[in-house]
């Protein structure tokens, strides 16, 4: 039998799906709203994660009625509220009927009416580097593998509406249940790396590369890159932000790149070069975790708790290893307690070594010497994927 302390390592990615989808079913069933059911199923199986035990872990999965007897929330782990959230309320957004509430963010709530997901633009004053109108003005000149824009409308309350097709999973969702096996990682990301290979060749830079900003059709793709609300365009942001003037302030938590944390207003594409490089160490880590630590936004000192986490570890920068920054308002040099970091072998032990050598390639202090998505994709474990 397996052991209590390694009980984890028999579940399979599959095996935990499996278990998300039983859960969801049975919400639906007694009940819930699809929206909330799928939102609940996720909670529910990563506090059954939490168990001690693959048979107690197993018995938290298992939401329902008994078969012989009435039954209580608490006795299923369904949260005793979750038919009678605010969340589970239904509303009308333009034409779309049915709206469920499945989520927000700094400027909307997003909803799900079937097969569509309904951005609801809800702040629209002091909140750049956000812009919604310029947001739909960039979607309508992309295409896949960038997440597809289907229209724009004002709805009852005259709020901006944009409306994607609805999209069940990220990758951020994949991280809270890995670990994710290795081929669809490498699914995922040459999916990435061809959608910012395609928006960098037309100047756009993502500016928010995140895993939740990874969207995807199914468990195994395809993926879709989402969440253009900060992006900048060369010719639909200059106006309000000249390429040598950009805004710092982009970017989410632990996938922030060096060069916006310096003060370097002329930084370019490959600040999400550096952003999905931290991602893909992220997916890859066993459990995945974060390649540095970083503190929610609102948080004082969430900046420099970053800086310090990436000088921890891959060590402090020089002039060598970032010899751009000594142009820098603010160089970061000699500022700090200089760290020497960690080997690579040992913040990422048995990874793959294409791996690796991309998220390397990627995670550099020289924005200058950063790997392009284009030359990320000529590593040969991505010729091996279907397109």
């Amino acid at each position: 039998m397996t052991s209590q302390t390694d009980w984890r390592t028999s579940l399979t990615s599959s095996d935990r799906y499996d278990n998300i989808q039983a859960i969801k079913d049975a919400l639906e069933k007694a009940g819930v709203p699809a929206a909330n059911a799928q939102k609940n199923a996720f909670s529910i199986e990563s506090e059954a994660y939490k168990s001690s035990s693959r048979d107690h872990y197993e018995a938290a999965c298992r939401v329902g009625p008994p078969a012989d007897s009435s039954y209580t929330p608490e006795e299923t782990g369904v949260p005793p509220t979750v038919s009678e959230s605010p969340d589970s309320r239904v509303i009308t957004i333009g034409s779309y009927r049915d709206c469920q509430y499945i989520g927000d963010g700094v400027t909307a709530e997003v909803y799900r009416s079937q097969t569509i997901a309904l951005k609801v633009i809800v702040q629209t004053r002091n909140i750049e580097p956000h812009d919604p109108f310029r947001e739909a003005k960039i979607l309508k000149l992309l295409r896949k593998p960038c997440i597809p824009l289907l229209e724009t409308f004002r709805d009852q309350e005259q709020r901006f509406v944009l409306a994607f097709p609805y999209m069940p999973f990220s990758l951020e969702s994949l991280i809270a249940h890995g670990p994710i096996p290795k081929a669809r990682i490498l699914k995922h990301f040459k999916d990435l790396f061809n959608g910012l290979q395609y928006i960098h060749g037309q100047g756009i830079i993502h500016r928010d590369i995140k895993p939740s900003a990874i969207l995807l059709e199914t468990l195994d793709g395809p993926a879709y890159l989402s969440d253009f609300g900060t992006a900048w365009h060369p010719e639909l942001s200059t106006y309000t932000e000249p390429a040598n003037q950009k805004v710092l302030d982009v970017g989410t938590g632990p996938y922030r790149a060096p060069e916006a944390l310096f003060g370097d207003k002329s930084y370019g594409t490959a600040i999400d070069m550096w952003a999905a490089g931290a991602m893909l160490a992220e997916c890859c880590r066993t459990p995945p975790r974060t390649l540095f630590e970083s503190r929610p936004a609102h948080e004082d000192g969430n900046q420099l708790g970053l800086i310090l986490s990436i000088f921890k570890t891959i060590g402090s920068p020089t002039r060598e290893s970032w010899p751009e920054a000594a142009d820098f308002k603010t160089p970061p040099f000699e500022m700090y307690r200089t760290f020497k970091g960690e080997k690579w072998e040992d913040i990422l032990p048995d990874f793959d070594v294409d791996f690796r050598d991309i998220v390397i390639s990627l995670v550099n202090y020289s924005s200058r010497a950063r790997a392009s998505a284009s030359q990320i994709l000529q590593y040969k474990c991505f010729s091996t994927v279907d397109a």
